[in-house]
């Protein structure tokens, strides 16, 4: 996708319609008009629909024959540089790291902390340090989300 349109994209990818897109998203396949109005809990179908039809024209979503909505195209813009999709649901990609890290602290701690000395108490702390940043940057990432 070229540098322009994903611009474009960013600047046009936001409020209602940005929910309206991460919704989507969330629930695969295929979306009718009245499943996105319930599930945001929009005032009517036509703002459901006025924003489906923003993301379809924007190129992200597709419309069927049966008046669905699908996926077109999953972009990384803005905020949603910060997930990634795993089957129906949206997770922070701090939330790896995160995982990562915590595992060898819990792993180093279970088998090689045996002695106390300075270069394991150093290996200790960054660790933990590593861990503290990469959940705090997970939490904040998920109270940020527009869901």
């Amino acid at each position: 996708m070229a540098e322009v349109d994903e611009t474009h994209i960013e600047s046009e990818l936001r409020g209602t319609t940005l929910r309206v897109y991460w919704f989507t998203l969330q629930q695969g396949g295929r979306i009718g008009v009245r499943q996105v109005q319930r599930g945001l809990g929009l005032s009517s179908p036509s703002v459901a629909s006025h924003h489906l039809e923003k993301l379809r024209r924007l190129g992200l979503l597709n419309k069927t024959a049966t008046g669905e909505y699908m996926i077109e195209e999953v972009v990384r813009v803005g905020f949603l540089r910060f997930f990634f999709r795993f089957g129906r649901y949206m997770l922070p990609r701090y939330l790896f790291y995160a995982a990562f890290f915590t595992s060898m602290l819990v792993g180093y701690t279970v088998l090689y902390f045996r002695v106390l000395g300075v270069e394991e108490f150093l290996l200790f702390l960054s660790l933990l340090i590593a861990c503290t940043i990469f959940w705090y940057e997970t939490v904040r990432t998920l109270k940020e989300a527009p869901f």
